[in-house]
């Protein structure tokens, strides 16, 4: 089997500072704040559509998944 070649390419001295520049300057994610924020967003989606269920009626869960059916398909007939 013939050994792979690896696609590197060698970067001149001003393609190599601007790698370092950017990794240097790129943000290392996300805040305390904003980290605590996703992990309530995500426990409330949770939490929020069992609840939902159990308060709708039957009238609005059929009307409901009729809407959702109906998106469905006018999807599927749009190729997307």
């Amino acid at each position: 089997m013939p050994k792979r070649t690896r696609n590197t390419r060698k970067l001149d001295n001003v393609q190599n500072a601007r790698r370092v520049f950017l990794e240097a300057t790129q943000t290392t994610g996300l805040t305390i704040v904003q980290q605590v924020m996703r992990e309530m967003g995500a426990k409330g989606g949770k939490i929020g559509g069992k609840r939902r269920l159990e308060t709708m009626t039957d009238e609005q869960r059929k009307r409901s998944a009729r809407k959702a059916a109906k998106a469905r398909w006018a999807k599927a007939k749009t190729g997307q």
